[in-house]
């Protein structure tokens, strides 16, 4: 079968090899993979790619083998799945508790836009805790984290204003329950109790300079590659004993949350925001412009005929 491995080149950042179908553990189905979306922070790890890195985390297809313990769907079954690692290939091999059942009315170029960003969003709003009539700070809001975010949050009761680069970025968020755009975190007229913030460098300062005393931070990114600089007597001046909280989405199983999403989406309540799709035979262009943020939302990869 054919697979997409790192190249070490930030120019062309992967390449097709030829490999076998993955073997799978007893838990695992063997899933004929028909769409895969790509992370931005994946395109991070592939400028240096470390020995053994085998790229590939949202995936959506066939089951092809059940899995041999009798856990999970039987072979012919659509799902979505989180594996580890080696979902831009032909087949792959997913654990049974990092996966869903696809509804009818949900296609695979949807489904596949879910894990990672879905997941992540529907965590750190538990994190945040109850939002109704709170004010909520989204920075960095223009990526997949950010569209779930915003739409969940929102349909939660939260008055969530959401930090976007562009105005047509800005607009869509606002269709999707934003009371507020700003394109720059200085420019959102605080105080919020809750600011979650993927960005790093100046702008997590510039957020948190605009929490309520007491208020939380929820920092689950860098996507500006930049380190944070703080200093401790600003926080005197407005946010004190403001919390900051790291956040790291990882954790199986993930088929619960999976499943989750798939509901919220099968009755309307979650829209993915698909910004590109393409065969993956174009796989290397792609992941280029979703590292220079030139594309909205999700990128989805097909391959054959994703329906």
């Amino acid at each position: 079968m054919r697979r997409l491995m790192p190249t070490g080149d930030v120019a062309r950042p992967v390449e097709f090899a030829q490999d076998a179908q993955p073997t799978t553990a007893p838990d695992e189905v063997l899933i004929k993979v028909e769409a895969f979306s790509p992370n931005r922070g994946e395109t991070f790890l592939l400028e240096e790619p470390k020995p053994g890195l085998i790229p590939g985390k949202d995936i959506a297809g066939l089951i092809v083998q059940a899995a041999a313990d009798g856990s999970g769907p039987q072979a012919g079954t659509r799902v979505v799945g989180h594996p580890p690692m080696g979902g831009w290939a032909e087949y792959a091999a997913v654990p049974t508790h990092s996966l869903a059942v696809l509804p009818d009315e949900i296609i695979p170029v949807h489904a596949a836009a879910l894990p990672l960003a879905g997941i992540t969003a529907l965590r750190l709003l538990r994190a945040a805790g109850a939002l109704t009539g709170r004010r909520v700070l989204l920075t960095g809001a223009s990526g997949g984290v950010g569209h779930y975010l915003t739409e969940l949050a929102a349909a939660a009761g939260a008055q969530v204003t959401a930090v976007s680069a562009t105005a047509e970025r800005g607009a869509r968020l606002r269709e999707l329950g934003a009371a507020a755009i700003v394109h720059d975190v200085s420019d959102a007229e605080g105080p919020f109790d809750v600011v979650l913030e993927p960005t790093g460098g100046s702008a997590l300062a510039a957020a948190l300079a605009r929490l309520v005393p007491g208020g939380t931070l929820i920092w689950y990114g860098q996507a500006s590659r930049t380190p944070v600089t703080l200093n401790f007597f600003d926080l005197l001046a407005g946010p004190e004993n403001a919390v900051i909280r790291h956040f790291h989405y990882a954790g199986a199983p993930y088929g619960p949350d999976l499943a989750t999403l798939l509901r919220l989406v099968a009755d309307g309540r979650l829209h993915p925001e698909v910004g590109r799709v393409a065969d993956w035979s174009q796989t290397a262009e792609v992941l280029i412009d979703l590292r220079e943020r030139r594309i909205r939302g999700n990128a989805v990869l097909t391959i054959g005929v994703a329906q």
